[in-house]
């Protein structure tokens, strides 16, 4: 059942194949229900091997945990493969090399009693489930969908505990971002190649980057330079040795701040100041309060990585990638240490900030917990999708 490798798809209109009808997970279900269902085979499918041996443990019998390896479908290389004349839909085709995976997955999937998509909780990874379900035949509006926002006992079994439909929206989002990448790679890139430099590429992101780089760089080009001096000096009080720096600011009859546009003009206040006596008439004294950072999302996490370890995206994003699937940690097995890590919200879970807390109280009291929970707001235009770590 399900669509054939090649066959043309568009979001939404996956068919409801099978041959025997699966029962999709309500919400309230009776006890009788749940046994049933818990004695069913089940089987669930993730994108990495690493992250399949972890959920298969935490699972236990009866489910068989399958990694897809990443995508199964995807617009061949060889062509467009964007039908732009019938509203730009996209031609998929099984991946070269994933024909006997496919397979082995379709039977997999008709021996199991129910299927479970658990691929990554984002757009990417709701398009894999798509593909996935429409190569195994599934209903598009059963509840076979899981995530888990953090490949731990609880993260994985509170997933399981609330399967839902497969959200087209988003899938119709990765699409579109992939059709993009497409026709502007594949339209753009051979112009460039053949105008500028042979091996050229354009594509979705390198063209707005391209654009960002040459505004700047007119920017540059239109700055008229200004000529500026400063005056900064350090000063002692006798007996002490301590110095202090300070910078001239004006007159003490003019409040306006001053400004030195020539080395004529620096020597002359320089000469005014020889032999000068300095009076301090004012020291303000107070206390400043540092709040913390407000959690990693995915650009600060970059952008800290590359500051203090120097790692590239790729490299951080791997990193994190590891962490959030699992490694082994001493007298724990494999765990899980950091939420999804792609995300731009700024949220942190209650059941984390109540671990945090309770950490925090038992190793150094009850002082240094904040009398309130500190709460950080994201950016009014994100979609605030995951949690951050």
């Amino acid at each position: 059942p399900g669509a054939a490798a090649g066959g043309t798809d568009q979001a939404g209109t996956a068919g409801s194949g099978g041959e025997r009808p699966r029962q999709p997970l309500s919400e309230e279900i009776t006890a009788r229900e749940r046994k049933d269902i818990e004695q069913m085979s089940k089987l669930v499918i993730v994108e990495s091997p690493a992250k399949a041996k972890n959920i298969k443990g935490y699972l236990g019998k009866g489910y068989d945990v399958v990694a897809s390896m990443g995508h199964v479908r995807d617009l061949p290389a060889a062509r467009l493969s964007v039908d732009i004349a019938h509203d730009f839909t996209p031609k998929y085709a099984v991946i070269a090399g994933k024909e006997n995976f496919v397979k082995d997955l379709k039977k997999k999937a008709q021996a199991a009693d129910y299927v479970y998509l658990a691929t990554d909780p984002d757009r990417e990874g709701e398009a894999i489930s798509w593909h996935l379900a429409t190569l195994l035949g599934l209903d598009m509006k059963e509840k076979n969908r899981v995530t888990f926002n953090e490949i731990t006992k609880h993260g994985v079994l509170t997933g399981m505990e609330h399967p839902r439909a497969i959200d087209i929206d988003f899938v119709n989002a990765q699409q579109a971002r992939r059709i993009l990448d497409r026709l502007i790679g594949y339209k753009l890139s051979p112009f460039i190649s053949q105008k500028i430099r042979r091996g050229l590429s354009a594509g979705r992101v390198q063209s707005v980057a391209l654009r960002l780089v040459v505004d700047r760089e007119e920017e540059i080009r239109a700055f008229k330079p200004e000529e500026y001096w400063s005056i900064d000096a350090k000063f002692t009080n006798p007996p002490e040795r301590k110095s202090f720096a300070a910078a001239l600011a004006g007159k003490v009859d003019d409040k306006a701040k001053i400004k030195i546009t020539s080395k004529e003009e620096s020597d002359k206040i320089l000469s005014d100041l020889e032999g000068a006596e300095y009076i301090v008439q004012s020291v303000k004294k107070g206390t400043r309060k540092k709040s913390p950072t407000p959690p990693f999302i995915t650009s600060t996490l970059q952008q800290e990585a590359s500051r203090r370890l120097s790692f590239q995206a790729k490299r951080t994003m791997k990193a994190a990638q590891e962490l959030y699937e699992g490694v082994e940690v001493a007298g724990h097995g494999t765990l899980g240490l950091i939420t999804y890590m792609r995300t731009d919200s700024l949220r942190i879970s209650e059941e984390a900030r109540a671990a945090g807390n309770a950490f925090i109280t038992e190793t150094y009291g009850e002082k240094y917990l904040p009398k309130k929970p500190r709460y950080f707001k994201s950016k009014s235009n994100i979609q605030d999708g995951h949690r951050s770590e």
